[in-house]
Protein backbone atom coordinates (compact mmCIF):
# COMPACT_ATOMS: atom_id res chain seq x y z
CA UNK A 1 0.00 0.00 0.00
CA UNK A 2 0.97 3.66 -0.19
CA UNK A 3 1.32 6.21 2.61
CA UNK A 4 0.38 9.83 1.95
CA UNK A 5 1.37 13.01 3.79
CA UNK A 6 -0.04 16.41 2.80
CA UNK A 7 1.57 19.78 3.41
CA UNK A 8 1.23 23.37 2.28
CA UNK A 9 -2.04 24.36 3.88
CA UNK A 10 -2.47 27.58 5.80
CA UNK A 11 -4.27 30.90 6.03
CA UNK A 12 -4.69 32.99 2.90
CA UNK A 13 -6.79 36.01 2.00
CA UNK A 14 -9.58 35.78 -0.54
CA UNK A 15 -8.14 35.96 -4.03
CA UNK A 16 -4.84 34.51 -2.89
CA UNK A 17 -3.02 31.32 -3.80
CA UNK A 18 -1.68 28.23 -2.11
CA UNK A 19 0.19 25.18 -3.34
CA UNK A 20 -0.50 21.88 -1.63
CA UNK A 21 1.88 18.94 -1.78
CA UNK A 22 1.36 15.27 -1.05
CA UNK A 23 4.40 13.07 -0.47
CA UNK A 24 3.86 9.38 -1.17
CA UNK A 25 5.85 6.43 0.15
CA UNK A 26 5.50 2.69 0.03
CA UNK A 27 4.37 1.17 -3.24
CA UNK A 28 5.39 2.63 -6.59
CA UNK A 29 3.78 6.05 -6.86
CA UNK A 30 3.11 5.85 -10.58
CA UNK A 31 1.02 2.70 -10.08
CA UNK A 32 -1.73 4.95 -8.71
CA UNK A 33 -4.16 7.50 -10.01
CA UNK A 34 -4.33 10.33 -7.49
CA UNK A 35 -6.84 12.86 -6.31
CA UNK A 36 -7.52 15.80 -4.05
CA UNK A 37 -10.68 16.04 -1.98
CA UNK A 38 -11.83 18.61 0.54
CA UNK A 39 -14.16 18.64 3.50
CA UNK A 40 -15.64 21.85 4.88
CA UNK A 41 -17.01 22.02 8.42
CA UNK A 42 -20.32 20.19 8.68
CA UNK A 43 -20.17 18.93 5.09
CA UNK A 44 -19.20 15.75 3.31
CA UNK A 45 -15.92 15.12 1.55
CA UNK A 46 -16.03 16.36 -2.03
CA UNK A 47 -13.86 15.68 -5.05
CA UNK A 48 -11.68 18.58 -6.21
CA UNK A 49 -9.26 17.23 -8.82
CA UNK A 50 -7.81 13.96 -10.07
CA UNK A 51 -4.91 12.81 -12.22
CA UNK A 52 -4.12 9.48 -13.85
CA UNK A 53 -0.77 7.79 -13.67
CA UNK A 54 -0.03 9.23 -17.11
CA UNK A 55 -1.06 12.77 -16.25
CA UNK A 56 -4.62 13.08 -17.57
CA UNK A 57 -6.51 15.45 -15.30
CA UNK A 58 -10.08 16.02 -14.20
CA UNK A 59 -11.60 18.81 -12.08
CA UNK A 60 -14.83 19.59 -10.38
CA UNK A 61 -16.55 22.42 -12.24
CA UNK A 62 -16.13 25.02 -9.50
CA UNK A 63 -12.32 24.94 -9.63
CA UNK A 64 -11.73 24.68 -13.39
CA UNK A 65 -9.41 27.44 -14.56
CA UNK A 66 -8.23 28.22 -11.02
CA UNK A 67 -6.77 24.97 -9.66
CA UNK A 68 -4.12 22.80 -11.28
CA UNK A 69 -3.31 19.25 -10.23
CA UNK A 70 0.05 17.81 -11.20
CA UNK A 71 2.39 15.03 -10.20
CA UNK A 72 6.10 14.37 -10.21
CA UNK A 73 6.47 10.60 -10.46
CA UNK A 74 10.24 10.80 -10.03
CA UNK A 75 9.79 12.54 -6.68
CA UNK A 76 6.68 10.61 -5.59
CA UNK A 77 4.80 13.86 -5.07
CA UNK A 78 1.37 15.17 -5.96
CA UNK A 79 0.58 18.88 -6.12
CA UNK A 80 -2.46 21.13 -6.15
CA UNK A 81 -1.93 24.74 -7.18
CA UNK A 82 -4.90 26.78 -6.01
CA UNK A 83 -5.44 30.33 -7.29
CA UNK A 84 -8.18 32.90 -6.73
CA UNK A 85 -9.31 31.20 -3.55
CA UNK A 86 -12.58 32.23 -1.95
CA UNK A 87 -13.78 31.83 1.66
CA UNK A 88 -16.23 29.07 0.70
CA UNK A 89 -13.19 26.92 -0.09
CA UNK A 90 -12.09 26.82 3.51
CA UNK A 91 -11.75 23.13 4.26
CA UNK A 92 -9.44 20.30 5.14
CA UNK A 93 -7.83 19.15 1.91
CA UNK A 94 -7.03 15.46 1.51
CA UNK A 95 -4.73 13.64 -0.86
CA UNK A 96 -5.98 10.25 -2.02
CA UNK A 97 -4.63 7.34 -4.05
CA UNK A 98 -6.62 4.96 -6.20
CA UNK A 99 -5.39 1.40 -6.80
CA UNK A 100 -5.52 1.86 -10.56
CA UNK A 101 -3.58 3.72 -13.22
CA UNK A 102 -6.80 5.45 -14.20
CA UNK A 103 -9.53 7.60 -12.72
CA UNK A 104 -13.03 6.15 -12.61
CA UNK A 105 -15.14 6.50 -15.74
CA UNK A 106 -16.88 9.80 -16.31
CA UNK A 107 -19.36 10.71 -13.61
CA UNK A 108 -19.34 11.92 -10.05
CA UNK A 109 -16.08 11.10 -8.28
CA UNK A 110 -16.58 9.79 -4.77
CA UNK A 111 -14.26 9.08 -1.88
CA UNK A 112 -15.13 5.39 -2.05
CA UNK A 113 -13.28 5.17 -5.37
CA UNK A 114 -9.96 5.94 -3.67
CA UNK A 115 -8.40 3.46 -1.28
CA UNK A 116 -5.64 5.37 0.48
CA UNK A 117 -5.81 8.71 2.23
CA UNK A 118 -3.56 11.24 3.89
CA UNK A 119 -4.36 12.94 7.18
CA UNK A 120 -5.38 16.21 5.53
CA UNK A 121 -4.12 19.77 5.60
CA UNK A 122 -6.20 22.77 6.67
CA UNK A 123 -6.81 25.57 4.18
CA UNK A 124 -8.46 28.70 5.56
CA UNK A 125 -9.47 31.53 3.24
CA UNK A 126 -10.29 34.79 4.98
CA UNK A 127 -12.64 37.39 3.52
Amino acid sequence: QVQLVESGGGLVQAGGSLRLSCAASGRTFNDYAMGWFRQAPGKGREFVAGITSGGVTRYTDSVKGRFTISRDNAKNTLFLQMNSLNPEETAVYYCAARASLYLPPRGAMTEGQFQYWGQGTQVTVSS
